[in-house]
């Protein structure tokens, strides 16, 4: 179930809006030109690869990449695996999306699996949307943000692209993201009285 908490961009301590609702998730991001919607998920099955995981949300995916022209469709995972080196690669993939950016290209990602918050830096406000298994988030090109997968990832993403190169960063320079709560804290919070 989606999440969405806004704050002022320089006062993370007051909140603004703290919702799990997706009426009010999507009207407040529709308000900022970005794309939320739930679909339906799919049992995969542990470790479920690539071509599993396309297959199993074919129709919608086929229905997103004809709507917007994309040409390129991947499926990002990263689970715990146990392995002594896990810490270490979870911990790299998270740095390398974590500080403030933007994109030529849109943003979309459709969770089939686990979790991830979406920062997305706005005008003068900051809105982490915290996406689980069901929820697509399309934000949009030139949209600053960043995403934080947590200290111990584990989703399953579909990824859609414009750009054959697939992710492609402009990294601002801002060390805000390190202001706000990250994405341990607020699942934490999110799913504490579910």
């Amino acid at each position: 179930m989606a999440h969405l908490t806004t704050w002022p961009d320089g006062d993370p301590g007051r909140v603004l809006r703290d919702t799990d609702r997706p009426d009010e998730i999507l009207a407040a991001l529709t308000s900022i030109g970005v794309r939320f919607e739930q679909w339906a998920t799919v049992e995969l099955s542990p470790g479920a690869g690539q071509d599993a995981v396309l297959a199993a949300y074919r129709e919608h995916v086929d229905k997103v990449v004809a709507e917007q022209g994309f040409v390129l469709v991947d499926v990002a995972a990263l689970h715990p695996t146990g392995a002594p080196d896990w810490a270490a690669t979870a911990a790299a993939a998270r740095a390398k999306f974590l500080a403030e950016h933007t994109h030529a290209d849109a943003e979309v990602r459709f969770f089939a699996d686990g979790a991830g918050i979406f920062y997305l830096h706005i005008g003068d406000e900051v809105h982490a949307v915290l996406c689980e298994a069901g929820d697509l988030l399309s934000v949009p090109a030139s949209t600053t943000h960043w995403f934080d997968m947590g200290a111990d990832p584990s989703f399953t993403a579909i990824r859609f692209f414009h750009d054959p190169d697939g992710w492609v960063g402009d990294f601002t320079g801002s060390d805000i993201a390190s202001r706000f709560p990250d994405f341990d804290a607020l699942h934490t919070v999110a799913t504490a009285f579910r």
